[in-house]
């Protein structure tokens, strides 16, 4: 839906041009990201939202970024009720509380070029595993999964998605800390995915001794364009070649998340 458009008459046109017509949408609960200048539109504005899309009944406010260790931002309930949601994605079903367990719509095709490389009967490490969103489709192709997730609202989450993916056999879900691994000490992962949290890019050099030989790590991290070239030669130095890698889209003023597809170099 034009926003902008279903709001025009009923907010001022100064006001409007502070508004953006895109926002997230997760299940049934639209989350907006309103500059302070339109506080006193915000009930007008949710309202145009859930006209215009009769599938949402809930809608959000964000108020502050994520973060902590829970990796959740705060947000207020402009409409509706209920912060709980069930998200549909490649047919594939997540619930959460979208309050308190981080979950990003835009990484979604993203989440399928890395599964669609994923062969049964590998061996994958997902730190930071969140609700599932990677992890489970990778259970999903017949991969033994090992899913390593901190916040305690979030694994409980995870647990439900397992079950409600139907991908228990295939799964190890550990809450914990990605940075302590005695729990895997020991074990060995053909396919490492880390979608890694703002500021923690210091997971992969304690998680890439985990890497088989022929392995694949999948390292996702927060810079600007200028700084790639830079982390292409860093991996060269310890010892990865890079194949590929993209911005997966801008979270900050010249900032991006980046994914970048790395292996241990050979000879």
């Amino acid at each position: 839906m034009k926003l902008k458009e279903a709001l025009a008459g009923t907010v001022p046109e100064e006001s409007l041009r502070r508004l953006s017509n895109h926002f997230d949408v997760i299940g049934n609960v639209a989350v907006l990201s309103l500059p302070p200048a339109l506080d006193p539109y915000k009930k007008t504005i949710a309202a145009a939202v859930m006209a215009g899309r009769r599938n949402i009944y809930t809608v959000l406010n964000k108020v502050t970024m994520v973060s902590g260790d829970a990796r959740t931002a705060r947000y207020e309930v402009l409409a509706g009720g209920t912060t709980v949601t069930i998200h549909t994605e490649f047919g594939f079903r997540y619930r959460l509380d979208v309050t308190k367990a981080f979950f990003s719509t835009a990484m979604a095709y993203e989440r399928m070029r890395v599964i669609d490389q994923v062969e049964p009967g590998e061996r994958v490490l997902v730190p930071f595993c969140g609700i599932g969103p990677f992890a489970i489709p990778a259970a999903a192709k017949g991969a033994p999964v090992t899913g390593i997730e901190k916040n305690v609202d979030a694994f409980f989450w995870l647990n439900e998605n397992i079950a409600l993916n139907h991908v228990r056999p295939a799964f190890t879900a550990i809450l914990g800390d990605a940075f302590d691994t005695p729990r895997i000490a020991g074990s060995s992962f053909d396919r490492i995915i880390i979608p890694t949290p703002y500021g923690m890019d210091a997971i992969l050099p304690v998680l890439s001794p985990f890497l088989a030989p022929g392995g694949m790590i999948h390292f996702y991290t927060f810079k600007n364009r200028r700084q790639v070239p830079g982390i292409i030669d860093a991996f060269a130095h310890d010892g990865f070649s890079v194949t590929y890698y993209r911005s997966c889209g801008n979270v900050a003023p010249g900032i991006s998340r980046w994914v970048f597809d790395i292996e241990a170099e050979t000879g």
